[in-house]
């Protein structure tokens, strides 16, 4: 499971903390540490990092988060802003990171985009996951691509015909996009695909 920058703060406050005075921080110094309005934020965070492996949780301690001692090799990888599976919108780039295991991540460079829409739900790529993508300006047909066409970005499968690209959605309802050939830049492949629950 990967991390999100909030996520890896969370867990980098709860090991620092343990580090400098032996014992965990409660939930409440946590809470007041970031700002959140409420300790629901706090055990949604707990729970997300004790589910992903990072945080050993004493449910009968107040001060009872252990940082596990085994954590997967991961990278930091810049999350770019949205992208549809939908129609085409603005993919917004900004400058949060987020941690990607390493097993994910193969050669060249990675970003990550939050996917909106539902066009690519038959692929199980749903509104909110974050889809990890390897940087390339060439792709097979059959692919799935990130892709832009009129300045804006979409996610979608990929199929170079004789004279257009064809940009299939995988949902029975949306019909492909299709453009010239010089009217469609691909700005990388899927590689990978993360899910918050």
């Amino acid at each position: 499971m990967a991390l999100t920058k909030k996520q890896k703060d969370v867990l980098d406050f709860i090991t620092g903390y343990v580090r400098e005075n032996g014992y965990s921080p409660t939930q409440k110094e946590i809470q007041e540490h970031f700002g959140f309005k409420s300790l629901g934020s706090v055990q949604d965070y707990i729970k997300y990092l004790t589910t992903g492996g990072y945080l050993n949780n004493d449910a009968h301690s107040v001060r009872g988060l252990m940082p596990s001692t085994v954590q997967q090799n991961a990278e930091e990888i810049p999350l770019l802003g949205s992208i549809a599976a939908g129609t085409p919108i603005e993919a917004i780039e900004n400058t949060d990171t987020i941690s990607v295991p390493t097993t994910m991540l193969g050669r060249g460079k990675h970003y990550a985009l939050k996917v909106k829409g539902e066009s690519m739900i038959e692929e199980g790529i749903l509104s909110g996951d974050i889809a990890i993508i390897k940087h390339q300006t060439q792709a097979d047909n059959g692919q799935i691509v990130v892709a832009v066409v009129e300045n804006e970005t979409t996610l979608k499968r990929y199929y170079k015909k004789a004279k257009q690209i064809e940009l299939h959605p995988a949902n029975k309802t949306m019909k492909p996009i299709i453009v010239k050939d010089k009217e469609c830049e691909i700005r990388g492949l899927l590689v990978g695909l993360i899910r918050t629950y």
